[in-house]
């Protein structure tokens, strides 16, 4: 028989892990406490105390032939980015394309995940959940925690001296759905994160004010970047990172600050980040909200009075009607013990980001725990693919002793409460692509670009200069697709089919990576000779 693995939350990383167990022959019963699959991008009207909140015009941030699960492309006639229906609808083609269904158990919430007394030489879980009001024991073999980060609201009101006296109305994002409630209001938006970002804007067409306050600022890129090219798959390729990655780091970052200011200058807009290193908000209408003035940006809050607030280095007071927090999200996992997972200094010791350092056998690993500069779906897949294969003793880099003793264990930044906006963006500085990569070394996944240019020039050519969508890591080694060749030559025909509507006679489509490539040299000869 094989493993029996548990898999809490049938969201993005529930369902890959499921999907992942059954490539790898194990047996996955996935546990989701709602009556549907979808998670975060499940759309609903009511929030729900423990469940992820999302408001209807969320539309994603990363572009659908990056965000792709690397074996199940998106169809060609899906918006390039997606409105969050359209992503449920794509998640629900994955669970019936790969049969996942059958292997989730809706309705029951998971109560608790405990070692079992012979876990030091078995590795087994004793896992108890609950449906319809009855408890039921189960005995696992491995556990994959896909139970998400946007479900616990942190709002640290302690932070803010005053608040008890402000006598308008305050809440956190996660209660936000319509922008009505704003109207007519003087609105102040706590933190620049995408969701404060977002908040911000659409407030701004029914408000009478709109305020955002940060004390650290933040890049600002639209989703439209070069030649009108959705900003991943121009930014996120392996000869920019290993551009990002080569360069002595006051280049880099000094490459990195001229690329980011192309568009509008930062310091001008009061956006300016403090460090340099911060992962970007996506929005198209800030900077233009910002320019006629139907936004503002102020530094942090110093304190609240009755119906204003005062901001640091600045001594007037603002008159506020309403205020929302956009102060992200504490990751908590009620049912694991704390000594599973160990928080010290609200850090949490991962492999990886992925398995607690300090279990003797390596059978519970946490999915999606990270913010990548790039879509986080390839990324949890890759994750998945990884930690099935440890779960079965395969080749897969983790034996016990190398991880319990790894000499730098990934910290991950449990609590949030100073930094608001981008919950724990310090803490992934590894390039994105850089993370895949590793993974994908570890299961022999890892496409090389040398091997490919004898075999297969065209594709060489395509998975170096081209964006690194996740069908790269499908090519070659457990868990090949052989559809992946085709997916990575036709992956523009995809991007440009829903918005190539009107095409005048003798209109020609130029190649977007070598555009992307000579803007690129470009760009490192003006920062080079520039600075």
């Amino acid at each position: 028989a094989g493993m029996r693995v548990a898999v809490v939350g049938a969201g993005v990383s529930g369902l890959t892990a499921t999907k992942c167990c059954l490539d790898e022959g194990l047996k996955p019963t996935c546990f989701e406490q709602s009556r549907d699959i979808g998670g975060l991008w499940r759309y609903t009207e009511h929030v729900e105390a423990g469940w992820p909140s999302l408001y209807p015009s969320v539309i994603s941030n990363t572009s659908k032939e990056m965000s792709a699960f690397s074996d199940f492309p998106y169809p060609e006639d899906f918006p390039v980015f997606l409105p969050n229906a359209r992503l449920l609808d794509y998640l629900r083609r994955y669970a019936e394309h790969f049969g996942l269904q059958e292997h989730i158990r809706f309705g029951t919430t998971v109560v608790s995940v405990r070692k079992r007394s012979d876990f030091a030489t078995t590795g087994q879980w004793d896992v108890v959940t609950e449906a319809d009001g009855k408890q039921t024991s189960h005995v696992f073999d491995a556990v994959m925690v896909c139970s998400g980060n946007f479900s616990e609201p942190s709002l640290p009101l302690h932070c803010f001296p005053g608040i008890e006296k402000f006598q308008g109305q305050y809440f956190h994002s996660r209660q936000y759905k319509h922008p009505d409630v704003f109207q007519g209001k003087r609105v102040l938006v706590v933190g620049m994160g995408n969701s404060g970002v977002d908040i911000a804007v659409e407030a701004s067409r029914v408000a009478t004010k709109v305020t955002v306050c940060t004390g650290r600022g933040a890049w600002v890129l639209s989703r439209v970047f070069d030649h009108g090219y959705p900003w991943d798959m121009v930014l996120n390729t392996r000869l920019m990172s290993l551009i990002r990655n080569s360069l002595p780091g006051p280049l880099s970052q000094g490459l990195i600050n001229y690329r980011v200011n192309q568009r509008f200058k930062h310091e001008n807009y009061g956006l300016q980040p403090e460090k340099r290193y911060s992962l970007p908000v996506l929005n198209d209408d800030l900077p233009s909200y910002i320019l006629t003035g139907r936004i503002t940006i102020k530094p942090g809050v110093k304190e609240f009075k009755d119906n204003s607030v005062v901001f640091h280095n600045c001594p007037e007071e603002e008159p506020i009607d309403i205020i929302v927090f956009c102060t992200g999200y504490d990751v908590s996992f009620p049912f694991l013990e704390e000594a599973v997972v160990k928080v010290e200094n609200k850090h949490a010791s991962l492999y990886k980001y992925v398995f607690p350092t300090h279990l003797q056998r390596p059978t519970l690993a946490i999915l999606g725990l990270i913010k990548p500069f790039g879509a986080i779906m390839p990324v949890t897949e890759m994750q998945a693919r990884w930690v099935t294969r440890v779960f079965k003793g395969r080749r897969a880099n983790v034996s016990s002793p190398m991880y319990q003793n790894a000499s730098s264990p990934h910290l991950f930044l449990f609590s949030n409460s100073l930094r608001f906006g981008l919950s724990f963006d310090e803490v992934l500085k590894t390039d994105c692509l850089v993370y895949m990569d590793k993974l994908a070394s570890f299961i022999g996944a890892k496409p090389s670009v040398l091997g490919l240019l004898c075999r297969d020039p065209r594709l060489a050519l395509s998975v170096f200069f081209g964006p690194c969508t996740p069908y790269q890591y499908r090519l070659g080694g457990p868990g090949r697709w052989e559809g992946a060749r085709q997916a990575i030559l036709t992956q523009w025909d995809r991007t440009l089919k829903p918005t190539r509507t009107r095409v005048p006679a003798g209109s020609s489509s130029p190649c977007p990576s070598l555009l992307a490539v000579m803007g690129f040299l470009l760009l490192l000869a003006a920062v080079v000779f520039g600075f």
